[in-house]
């Protein structure tokens, strides 16, 4: 019997992955969290075989969620389960441990068969995710083509713990001006937020 931990901060997805699951004789959910620490906590207590993890979620997401689980449990497999393929987010995903790295639109059949595979030690990558990483290796990105200087000084200055205004202040530019380099960072990383920011550029080395 493989043991299942559901993680995904919208309920109905729970739901519909609890449904899809527990059709399979195979198959046994012990647990489900709705954030990054709830699953930590819950991956403790229940220690599944396979953690389904969504990324994106408020407060410590699926990355940082996995590179805690496989810290204190690294028997436990864990497959990425979301909606988003950029670089930067499968790249942060597969440096934390995940083992699989699967779309939200798989089907029944595919998502099973990767948990089943992931339970046996395999690693499981949907089709596009496995074009993406092979093209990163063949093809990398060079270091000073991804982030311009100011930008690097603004994300330094965000790892740091300073706000947007404290930034301005410290480079003597307008707190509108920080944003507009924040997000132009975002959307060169392929990211949402300051924290996925900061955590993607210094995997990258882009950060001292």
């Amino acid at each position: 019997m493989i043991t299942v931990l559901l993680v995904d901060d919208h309920p109905v997805v729970r739901d519909g992955l609890r449904g899809m699951l527990q059709a399979e004789p195979d198959l046994t959910i012990v647990g489900e969290a709705g954030s990054g620490d709830e699953a930590v906590v819950a991956a403790r207590a229940h220690r599944p075989d396979v953690v389904l993890m969504d990324l994106r979620m408020p407060g410590l997401d699926g990355a940082g969620a996995t590179g805690r689980i496989l810290a204190g449990q690294p028997s436990t497999k864990v497959v990425v389960l979301t909606t988003y393929d950029t670089d930067a987010d499968i790249l942060r995903a597969v440096e934390a441990g995940a083992c699989g790295y699967l779309l939200k639109d798989a089907t029944r059949a595919e998502l099973t068969a990767a948990i089943r595979a992931a339970a046996r030690g395999e690693t499981v990558l949907a089709p596009s995710v496995a074009g993406r990483l092979v093209e990163q290796v063949r093809n990398p990105a060079p270091a000073a083509k991804v982030l311009s200087a100011r930008e690097v000084e603004v994300l330094s200055l965000v790892a740091r713990g300073h706000t947007n205004a404290e930034i301005g202040s410290a480079l003597h530019i307008s707190e509108a001006t920080v944003k507009t380099h924040l997000l132009r960072a975002f959307n060169k990383l392929g990211v949402a937020d300051r924290t996925a920011a900061v955590t993607t550029a210094m995997s990258l080395g882009l950060l001292p």
